[in-house]
């Protein structure tokens, strides 16, 4: 979109929240770059440089505004709506790959060459991997600094600078601003919230950002209703679960709030907290463009009292991918209620135990290679299924079927079907919330059909699905809305 000059001209002019992530303006006459809805008087047209990332931002000098903060606006929709080489490496990137494994890693992940990543990187983005790293990791810093007291030698290194010089430097060249400054200067509602909210008790307390609408009712009443006990609880109005990270576990409560989604981590390693904001707001969907999606939606006349009604509906995913494909298999024909307790009796026994502070929640879900070892005379389900089961386990387990943010969608799908028990129910269900497909439909889904036929659209997985063409590429949103018109309980924010 940055290209579009005219239409970022509009955009910013008008202050246009709907585009904050889509793009961000780059100001040649102070050397500040914004994000579109930036409170002050917008500068000149022909002093606005449109680039397409806070990265490219802070490598063509510019700084990054005091007053409306660019570098923690939602990230782009774009990442989580493709599955092409620059998207996948975007979601590793946010999903913490380079700090961890540096280029070759991400490179390795993705099977292209360095070179070929870095050449993409630029020309969409303006921004090589290393960059793109270390505005993730600037911003990272920023929110350590602004919502915790941890001394700042604690922070560097929790945002995964490799010194306290390289943080320092950082901190100076991206917000013009020392680090002790930045907190000094910290919003005092912000700092309040944090102290208000557990900063003692080791909790993290943020704000996770999203473009509105949002409607809250499925998305963690999917979550809610859903949830596996130990790993998973609602409670005091938040949903509450626990974490696998790269450097150890963590557990998190996530409150929804009309204009934000209320945050709060206890980490066994400050190093995950990148990682673990990324996969919280990759669960919850939060980077996704509603406007866009309900306005494709609206176009069918069927659907569109549905998107009237309640529009802002996100497609709830999941923070693990190979839990979620485990937990498809045990929900495959049984109730809610049943697959929850399959799923509860796994954690039991096989689970890696945690403590939580305050209390309810107990155990991490086992790993693929705690599954692997199950006897599948143990699992109360029908012999098939077991099959399923254990075959899904042990592929995982060996790293013959991958799944995660750099999974490449139409490969895994196939990669899928040829596995025993997977069926497309099975397939399209992973594809829309473990692998984050917007466009994953569940045209054999028995709530599915049935609300085809009460709304009068065709109710046969094959003519739903021909109709279902006009909703692409937004079919797992469209999903949402027809579940919606179930009392089924994941349509209702609990109480």
């Amino acid at each position: 979109m940055h290209i579009d000059t005219e239409r970022c001209v509009r955009a910013v002019q008008s202050k246009d929240a709907r585009f904050d992530g889509w793009f961000f303006t780059a100001v040649v006459t102070t050397g500040i770059y914004c994000r579109p809805s930036c409170p002050v008087v917008p500068p000149k047209p022909e002093n606005m440089r449109f680039l397409p990332s806070a990265a490219a931002c802070q490598q063509a000098g510019f700084r990054a505004c005091k007053r409306c903060r660019p570098d923690t606006s939602p990230g782009s929709p774009e990442w989580n709506q493709r599955a092409d080489l620059v998207a996948r490496a975007m979601r590793l990137i946010a999903d913490g790959v380079v700090d961890r494994e540096g280029v070759p890693g991400l490179a390795a992940r993705l099977g292209y060459s360095t070179r070929q990543i870095e050449r993409q990187l630029l020309a969409e983005l303006g921004a090589g991997p290393l960059a793109l790293a270390r505005a993730q990791r600037a911003q990272a810093a920023r929110l350590l600094i602004e919502t915790t007291p941890l001394p700042m030698a604690d922070i560097a290194f929790a945002a995964g600078f490799a010194s306290i010089r390289t943080f320092n430097d950082t901190v100076r060249e991206v917000f013009a601003l020392a680090p002790t400054d930045l907190r000094a200067r910290a919003p005092r509602s912000i700092q309040g919230a944090s102290e208000t909210l557990g900063n003692a008790a080791g909790a993290l307390t943020l704000r996770l950002p999203f473009r509105a609408p949002l409607n809250p009712d499925n998305l963690f009443g999917h979550l809610a209703a859903t949830a596996v006990p130990g790993v998973e609880e609602w409670r005091d109005g938040a949903y509450r679960r626990t974490l696998r990270l790269p450097y150890g576990h963590g557990i998190v409560a996530l409150t929804p709030r009309p204009d934000h989604i209320a945050c709060r981590l206890t980490l066994s390693d400050l190093r995950d907290l990148t990682v673990a904001i990324s996969r919280c707001r990759r669960m919850l969907d939060l980077d996704a463009d509603p406007v866009a999606i309900d306005d494709q939606l609206r176009t069918d006349p069927l659907l569109a009292p549905l998107v009237d009604k309640a529009p802002g509906r996100r497609v709830p995913r999941t923070v693990d991918e190979a839990e979620f494909a485990v937990r498809a298999v045990l929900g495959q024909q049984v109730s809610t209620a049943a697959a929850r307790t399959h799923a509860a009796r796994l954690v039991t026994s096989h689970g890696e135990r945690v403590d939580d502070p305050e209390g309810g929640l107990t155990h991490l879900f086992p790993a693929p290679e705690a599954l692997a070892s199950v006897d599948p005379e143990s699992l109360a389900m029908p012999r098939t299924r077991r099959t399923t089961f254990t075959t899904l386990v042990r592929q995982l387990a060996d790293g013959e079927l991958r799944l995660g943010p750099d999974s490449d969608w139409p490969k895994t799908r196939a990669r899928l079907l040829d596995l025993p028990g997977f069926g497309p129910w099975t397939v399209d269900v992973i594809a829309m919330r473990a692998l984050g497909d917007p466009d994953a439909f569940l045209a054999t889904d028995l709530g599915i059909r049935r609300a085809a036929q009460e709304l009068g659209l065709p109710s046969t997985p094959a003519a739903l699905t021909a109709r279902a063409a006009a909703w692409r590429p937004w079919r797992a949103y469209a999903v949402q809305y027809l579940w919606a018109t179930d009392s089924h309980p994941i349509n209702f924010l609990p109480v």
